[in-house]
């Protein structure tokens, strides 16, 4: 069958403006034209498409009912043109960011907020995700952009610094400890201890210096998770040394945080894919992330 995209358009026209002098008009065509075009469109099927009395067109039930399928690829087309269209404006895009649960917690708020105010007809996926599945699914290009708290070197993916902080304490409000306004590591001697899990490695960093410096705490409850963490001490289980960013999205009148004395890095990276096509809101949502820190989060370099 020789049926072409004009032919659909003619039937298209004729349904929708309700005759042949209506639908040529809409067309920019003769009458004379179309009725061929439409002729030869029932030609090639082998049955009528409409019933034709007093020199006025009635639809047939095929009719109706093809037009019902050309209606669904036309609405199709539609939305095919405006997404195109969409593409070629870098703020009416879809930006995927890979995160770690704790940034998508404590960190992409704040810079969401600032990248969508001045991007409104902007879209973000985020998608919370662990090592080693946040390593493996960055190399393999899935995302715009990744967040992590390690530099881990990958394949086809520059890792760029977004932040540094100091690891902080947190406490509930009533400890004796929340009194002072530093604390030092041995402030920890004997005290209960809430950790995160033992192949996190600032947790590994952690105990490393409560080690090195012969202070003996009380580990009793450990967890993945630094909110986790935060949830335990403010239920009183015991004090933690958590990221700043957490401890400050955590922070109530029920949960304080305080400085060490010392210096325990905690570090922000995004990992960009070097072999997908560059979405035009990283750098955008980059230098968002680096100015929405909280202040608690003593921030000494970005």
């Amino acid at each position: 069958m020789d049926i072409q995209h004009r032919h659909i358009e003619v039937f298209r026209a004729v349904m929708t403006a309700g005759s042949v002098t209506a639908a040529a008009a809409l067309l920019h065509t003769s009458q004379p034209t179309l009725s061929r075009d439409l002729a030869r469109l029932e030609q090639l099927l082998g049955y009528a498409l409409f019933e034709r009395a007093r020199g006025r067109l009635k639809a047939t039930a095929r009719a109706r009912a093809l037009f019902d399928e050309v209606e669904r690829s036309f609405q199709g087309l539609a939305r095919v043109i405006e997404r195109a269209q969409g593409l070629g404006k870098s703020e009416d895009t879809e930006l995927s960011v890979l995160s770690l649960p704790a940034l998508s917690h404590a960190l992409l708020p704040g810079a969401l907020a600032t990248l969508l105010a001045s991007h409104p007809a902007a879209r973000v996926s985020i998608t919370p995700a662990e090592p080693p599945l946040l390593d493996a699914w960055m190399g393999e290009q899935r995302f715009d952009l990744g967040l992590a708290e390690q530099a881990t070197p990958l394949p086809g993916v520059r890792v760029e610094a977004v932040l540094e902080a100091d690891e902080v304490v947190v406490l509930p409000a009533g400890h004796a400890l929340a009194s002072r306004q530093r604390l030092a590591l041995k402030d920890f001697d004997a005290q209960d201890f809430i950790s995160l899990a033992e192949d996190d490695p600032y947790r590994r960093e952690i105990d490393a210096r409560f080690a090195a410096a012969g202070v003996q705490r009380r580990l009793r409850v450990q967890t993945h998770s630094a909110v986790a963490v935060c949830e335990l001490v403010r239920a009183g289980l015991g004090v933690a040394v958590v990221n700043p960013l957490t401890a400050a999205a955590c922070a109530s009148n029920s949960l304080v945080a305080r400085p060490l004395t010392m210096s325990i890095p905690y570090r922000v990276f995004a990992l960009i894919p070097l072999h997908r096509p560059a979405q035009p809101l990283v750098d955008s949502l980059l230098s968002a992330l680096r100015s929405s820190a909280p202040p608690s989060a003593s921030r000494r370099s970005a």
